[in-house]
């Protein structure tokens, strides 16, 4: 499963929020990161948040596009439906 992500780093918390979408009508999964967007430091700290909201190990999130940009696309494998039901649950939280 690819999911797209509009990153914030430096925030206060961890986390997933809402999903929105962007200008051209894309829509993305907000997060934030206490982390620093410096060595790849928010991007390891971006598939934490992201296993740990799907359920899956952190082995099984990677960063697939926009390793230096705020949209990101992450790959998650394992089960879709699971995966899809815990990361909506998560953006309700």
């Amino acid at each position: 499963m690819r999911l797209r992500v509009r990153l914030t780093p430096r925030a206060a918390r961890d986390g997933l929020g809402t999903i929105e979408h962007l200008a051209d009508g894309t829509p993305v999964m907000l997060a934030q990161v206490r982390a620093l967007p410096s060595e790849g430091a928010a991007n390891a700290a971006l598939i934490a948040v992201v296993a740990a909201a799907a359920g899956v190990a952190k082995s099984k999130v990677a960063v697939v596009s926009g390793h230096g940009a705020r949209v990101k696309t992450v790959r998650i494998e394992g089960d879709a439906a699971a995966i899809a039901a815990a990361l909506t649950r998560a953006a309700g939280s």
